[in-house]
């Protein structure tokens, strides 16, 4: 009986601590110890309870539980309530807590919920605190401008801009800023008489550039504008009276040819014309001799009137070959009288 009593009591000592050794376990893993202790000792308390919670709600215990600690080394106070819904609403909980970390040491103006709207809208907080801090240079593309005189100028700017915190919900973006001034420095330089006054005076561009406001309804303050480099390109507006002169010559060449053309055509219809009246002179010519021959049976035309007539011919011939118009012709000699 009694070894029996003994048995039993070992395998319930074996059972409980085995249950004990689990509950540890999963204590263990609901409960997060390590992070507790950690805010412990950091002189940050968070209670085992909300830990708890937070773990069940599936949010990332350990960022909240680090910028929760780094907030109140730094002397913010920032409820971990307001850590916990900035998480659940997928924003960045690390990066706030350090841009309002860096605002407050910079002397900066930044709230909970600004710093946390700003995370939200997709913007780096944590940068635009930086570069409000640390101003940020943005250097332009080349930018090709013609002056009055038709040089074109390639010219490159270094903007040197701020961030503005409170125009960074819905403030326009760095490449609103480069748009604008390429736009001022091809406003200055096209209102140049000369391309020479924009490369004696290359300020004359961040002077235009500086007092139309073009920072305006952006998340940057522009602090200066520096001109890089300027390089003269090419002769845009010879080229341009170039290609006006080729476009004229080409236009008066297809003039000339199209009168070419119709006074050829008029050539050809007059030739034809031409061709026409002499067809007509040969058809009346063909005539005469019938007309002769008909006279010549009726008598009403003798041999002799046609000798005579023949030597008039043969005459008129005769003077306009001396006068160069037409070779002579040989008079026609009498016929000899039979017996």
């Amino acid at each position: 009986m009694i070894p029996f009593l003994l048995i039993s009591t070992g395998a319930a000592i074996a059972i409980a601590i085995t249950l004990l050794v689990v509950l540890i376990i999963i204590i263990a893993i609901i409960v997060p110890v390590n992070l507790w202790f950690t805010s412990l000792v950091s002189g940050a308390p968070v209670s085992m309870g909300r830990l708890v919670g937070m773990r069940w709600r599936k949010v990332k215990v350990a960022m909240i539980v680090e910028a929760y600690i780094q907030s109140k080394k730094a002397g913010l106070d920032i409820d971990i309530d307001v850590m916990e819904s900035h998480a659940m609403a997928k924003g960045d909980v690390l990066r706030v807590v350090r841009a309002l970390i860096s605002a407050h040491a910079a002397n900066i103006e930044l709230s909970t919920k600004t710093a946390m709207g700003i995370d939200l809208a997709g913007r780096n907080v944590l940068e635009a605190v930086n570069v409000s801090v640390n101003p940020k240079v943005i250097e332009t593309p080349e930018v090709s401008a013609i002056a009055k005189n038709g040089i074109e100028l390639r010219t490159k700017a270094r903007v040197t801009v701020r961030a503005n915190i409170s125009r960074l919900i819905g403030g326009a973006g760095e490449e609103t800023i480069i748009a604008r001034v390429g736009e001022g420095i091809v406003t200055t330089v096209g209102s140049a008489e000369t391309h020479k006054e924009v490369l004696e005076n290359p300020d004359l561009i961040s002077k235009t550039v500086l007092d139309k406001g073009l920072d305006a309804g952006t998340a940057f303050e522009i602090l200066s504008i520096d001109i890089a480099d300027i390089d003269v390109g090419r002769n845009v507006g010879a080229q341009l009276q170039i290609d006006q002169a080729e476009a004229d010559k080409s236009i008066a060449e297809a003039k000339a040819e199209e009168r070419r053309a119709m006074a050829v055509a008029l050539e050809q219809e007059m030739k034809a014309k031409s061709q026409e009246m002499r067809a007509k002179v040969i058809e009346a010519e063909s005539e005469v001799p019938r007309a002769m021959a008909e006279a010549f049976r009726t008598g009403r035309l003798g041999i002799m009137d046609y000798y005579q007539m023949q030597n008039i011919q043969a005459d008129t011939s005769m003077r306009n070959a001396l006068s160069g118009s037409e070779k002579p012709t040989a008079k026609p000699s009498k016929p000899k009288d039979k017996g």
